[in-house]
């Protein structure tokens, strides 16, 4: 651990150079912090609220020096230090994951806002402390498991069955889930501190954390609102880098499960492009760390994680996509199809893109389906 002092501000101090320029200095109130080191790999994002899925507010250098003000609980991230759902504040409305921060002194837990008063028709109770609504478990997937934090690689601190009465507090966003209820990454925080997903939650409306950004919405697209959003960004790539169109747009449906996947919905990744050794290319703006599963050419899967790149648009996603086959060798094959969209999926497939066996004709049979072939513009 790196050498930290804490010290008294008696002036406005510069806590951060967030970004190009920017600059973010404490108030009065925060006059006391901590300074620690940031350790990650590239820069490390500066977010508005707690979750990764909070707007960026600038990024951090390695090595950089940061003053921390105090500490709250958000997120569960694997960093470059540790796993934790600890979440630094470094100003108002600014956070930084604990995962990526080396300090020899324990935060102060930051003071929490009065809850939000719920509406008078939610059924609440009143304790000396808060007020919550009470949820009902609603699941057809067996017991649903409570978690340290708003994502499924949080650590699991106990289940609930199906009709299980639960104490809500308010709620955060975390990663979406697709449950028994709905699809949806707004995370519910119970009474005593642990998170579950609302995808199998009946409640009234929770009022959002404090210090979190209120949830986003339900992941509703039907079929063909998905296929209208994909069409510009697939024909861009296919301008750019030479992609069917309809490969781009079924590749999608089938990888996101038509946008529903915590990487479309968190990060708009639809394709499961990876960030390499930290880079994530000209398109993405950052890079996610998730558990996941990897399978070899026998079939055999297995649980590890991995970081994948993170897109400010759906459009840049694609055109991404379409920047990856290009620029990788492999592919090189199927560019001698560019007007074919079925021998281009086919060279790509068997050029190892994906190790499904079936992989190449669910492609097709989404492109004939909904007649994906309409948006190739060379026709």
């Amino acid at each position: 651990m790196l050498h930290t002092a804490r010290r008294l501000l008696t002036g406005p101090l510069l806590v951060a150079a967030l970004g190009a320029g920017l600059v973010v200095a404490p108030g009065a109130a925060d006059a006391a912090g901590v300074t620690a080191t940031v350790q990650v790999g590239g820069t490390l994002k500066v977010r508005s609220a707690p979750a990764l899925a909070a707007s960026s507010v600038g990024t951090l250098r390695n090595q950089q020096k940061v003053t921390l003000i105090c500490t709250v609980t958000g997120q569960n991230v694997r960093g470059s230090l540790r796993t934790t759902t600890a979440w630094d504040r470094i100003g108002t409305g600014r956070y930084i994951s604990h995962g990526y921060v080396k300090s020899t002194r324990v935060l102060p837990r930051c003071a929490v806002a009065s809850p939000t008063a719920v509406p008078s028709k939610v059924k609440t109770k009143t304790s000396s402390i808060s007020r919550y609504v009470i949820g009902t478990v609603k699941s057809g997937d067996g017991k649903v498991n409570l978690r340290a934090g708003a994502a499924t690689s949080a650590a699991v601190t106990g289940t609930a069955g199906n009709g299980t009465k639960l104490d809500l507090t308010c709620a955060v966003t975390g990663q979406l889930v697709t449950g028994t209820v709905r699809s949806t990454s707004q995370w519910d925080r119970t009474a005593t501190g642990k998170y579950i997903s609302h995808a199998y939650i009946y409640s009234g409306k929770l009022p959002v954390c404090s210090g979190a950004v209120a949830p986003a919405p339900s992941v509703t697209l039907t079929p063909e609102q998905f296929i209208r959003a994909a069409v510009p960004g697939a024909q861009r790539g296919w301008r750019e880098f030479g992609v069917p169109p309809s490969v781009t747009i079924a590749q999608a449906i089938l990888e996101s499960g038509w946008g529903r996947s915590g990487l479309a919905a968190v990060d708009k990744n639809y394709f499961g492009i990876k960030c390499f050794n930290g880079a994530y290319g000209k398109l993405a703006n950052g890079c996610h760390v998730y558990n996941t599963q990897e399978c070899t050419k026998a079939g055999t899967c297995f649980a590890t994680s991995a970081t994948f790149r993170t897109y400010a648009t759906q459009s840049h996603s694609f055109r991404d996509h379409g920047n990856f086959l290009k620029v990788n060798s492999r592919y090189a094959g199927a560019f001698a199809y560019t007007k074919d969209a079925n021998k281009f999926i086919w060279k790509v497939w068997k050029a190892g893109y994906a190790t499904d066996p079936n992989y190449y004709t669910k492609v097709t049979g989404l492109m004939a389906t909904w007649d994906l072939y309409q948006y190739d513009t060379w026709k």
